[in-house]
């Protein structure tokens, strides 16, 4: 079963055809037979970054919104805030997991990114990193799986339906 998922590149500098790590995402979104409904570039500004995602959780054909980009350290980096914003709850295992499995590949440079997850209005919301490798990671070791109503013990997908409960 293919999910709906939305995809937002958060840079200053890249364009739709210069965004690898977007690029690298949509690639494996299609190749895992989900669906891609919908890809911005927006600019670092908290403002447009929850416009944009507020706007996406209420339409009822996506599932899933994937960021890339806005993750780190520097004043520009403000992704992770614009999700504290609008979050219902956050998902703390997903940083944690992504971060271990960073360690592998970039080392203790892991401990720089802000990586992070969050539910908002019934819908899963991943920040990744923008560089091709940690979306490459944080696809291939973790959302490729979660995303997977296969993958077993549990997965995402299965609680789509019940993460508006009340």
């Amino acid at each position: 079963m293919g999910i709906n998922i939305a995809l937002l590149t958060v840079t200053d500098t890249r364009t739709l055809k210069t965004d690898k790590s977007g690029n690298i995402l949509t690639d494996r979104i299609n190749k895992a037979n989900h669906n891609l409904v919908d890809r911005k570039i927006c600019k670092d500004n908290k403002k447009a970054i929850k416009k944009i995602i507020k706007d996406w959780t209420k339409k009822k054909k996506i599932d899933v919104i994937i960021t890339t980009g806005g993750t780190g350290l520097t004043g520009r980096d403000i992704t992770p805030e614009a999700l504290d914003e609008i979050a219902d709850k956050h998902i703390p295992g997903f940083g944690e997991v992504f971060r271990t499995i960073s360690l592998k590949t970039v080392g203790t440079s892991s401990i720089q990114s802000r990586a992070c997850a969050v539910l908002a209005n019934g819908k899963y919301i991943f920040a990744l990193p923008g560089s091709s490798g940690g979306v490459t990671d944080a696809w291939d070791e973790i959302l490729v799986h979660q995303l997977d109503i296969n993958n077993k013990p549990c997965n995402f997908v299965e609680l789509l339906p019940r993460l508006k409960e009340k």
